[in-house]
């Protein structure tokens, strides 16, 4: 009888990492790994949420922006960290373009990273210059396809999606744009503005304040329904394309072998957070929304957009650079 209560205790030593006076988790500060410059929307998203989990987990969280390499630095700093749960990486939809479009990657995000929680999704925001004469998305593709070649719009570095749903339109309506490469998406709008080219999809939080002041158009954006924030623009989609639907998505993924109790706890936490009032207005005030999802679910939903950005970029014959 002794034999078997000994076995059990040491069993349960394996299941439970308390069991023996192991501090609980978590005992020391958490860091944000942020693979973008400071001042996008991950970014700002990120330091919203650090906030929040300093008060509700009694530790420290600091945001780390490690930008580069279309966010391949930071994303390889958190495949490479210790999986104890005190490192976790905000990654955007680049996280699953980068594989179809890059060599070399030194990290394998569908096995080296496990999905942990979505902080917001949302649609991208098409703008126009007015020195071009359309007011809606309609005339656009009628202007477009009467001045082939004549057109121009900005791609803000890399395949973004942005970039990428730019070139599924393209080959959805049979319009031809000349494609000008940024290194961001900051650059990109400011030539806008000026003039030097005509269209844009970009992040919403960016875009709509120059929207709302004039300087450019909105026409469009790249949901599948209209966000609150932007009710009186059309999705592609009912605009006669239903097929050219893409989202960029900003959520929380941790190490590999990360144990599955940390990850639960980190999950109900940032939930919890996602969905309280204040958090809800951040999101809305920039276009964007969350959903709940468990990190099971999380992860059937990074596998599909893995198939969908996957299948889209082989349908424009893109190959890996």
């Amino acid at each position: 009888m002794k034999l078997l209560l000994g076995l059990l205790i040491v069993l349960q030593s394996f299941i439970n990492p308390f069991a023996f006076g192991a501090d609980p988790f978590p005992n020391k500060s958490i860091r944000i790994i942020v693979p973008l410059a400071p001042g996008a929307t991950a970014d700002y998203l990120a330091r919203s949420l650090a906030v929040e989990l300093t008060k509700s987990l009694g530790q420290t969280v600091i945001v780390e922006n490690k930008a580069g390499g279309n966010q391949i630095i930071g994303t390889n700093e958190l495949a490479k960290a210790n999986p104890d749960g005190y490192t976790i990486g905000l990654a955007i939809s680049s996280l699953v373009i980068n594989p179809y479009v890059s060599k070399n990657i030194p990290y394998d995000a569908m096995k080296d990273l496990i999905p942990l929680a979505m902080l917001g999704i949302m649609p991208g925001l098409m703008t126009v210059h007015p020195s071009i004469p359309v007011k809606t998305f309609p005339e656009f593709i009628a202007y477009a396809r009467a001045h082939p070649g004549e057109l121009a719009y900005g791609q803000p570095g890399g395949l973004s999606s942005g970039h990428l749903t730019m070139e599924f339109l393209k080959k959805e309506a049979g319009i031809d744009m000349l494609s000008v490469p940024y290194k961001g998406g900051g650059p990109a709008l400011t030539d806008l503005l000026a003039g030097r080219f005509q269209v844009f999809i970009n992040s919403p939080t960016a875009t709509l304040p120059y929207v709302k002041s004039g300087n450019i158009r909105a026409i469009a954006t790249t949901g599948s329904k209209r966000p609150s924030a932007m009710a009186d623009v059309p999705t592609i989609a009912e605009s006669g394309f239903p097929n050219v639907i893409t989202n960029e998505w900003y959520a929380l993924f941790l190490p590999a072998k990360t144990p599955a109790p940390i990850v639960n706890q980190l999950n109900a936490e940032i939930v919890k957070i996602m969905n309280s009032p204040g958090m809800q207005k951040r999101l809305t005030d920039i276009g964007a929304e969350t959903f709940t999802d468990n990190p099971e679910q999380f992860a059937k939903f990074i596998a599909k957009e893995n198939q969908f950005w996957g299948n889209l970029i082989k349908s424009l014959n893109i190959k890996p650079e």
